[in-house]
């Protein structure tokens, strides 16, 4: 398994531990958005570009999500 692969393969598995404990804090949306990110830039890295606009989109996304529940301290309901 090549180093790049091996990245992948940590934030695919940050976003599901991550997404997995958000309700838990508004730390764990952070850390899903960052893994959103790695993701992103896992997914231009190999080449697979169309995974990595997705997974900047859901970056964003999250990281609107963590504003949210920073500022009301309650969890969000999609």
């Amino acid at each position: 398994m090549d180093a790049l692969t091996l990245f992948g393969l940590a934030s695919v598995s940050l976003m599901l531990l991550f997404y997995t404990y958000e309700d838990a804090s508004h730390w764990c949306v952070l850390g899903f958005a960052a893994a959103c990110v790695l993701g992103s830039v896992y997914g231009f890295l190999q080449g697979a570009w169309p995974f990595g606009v997705v997974e900047g989109i859901w970056a964003l996304i999250a990281l609107k999500r963590w504003q949210k529940r920073r500022l009301t301290g309650a969890p969000i309901k999609v």
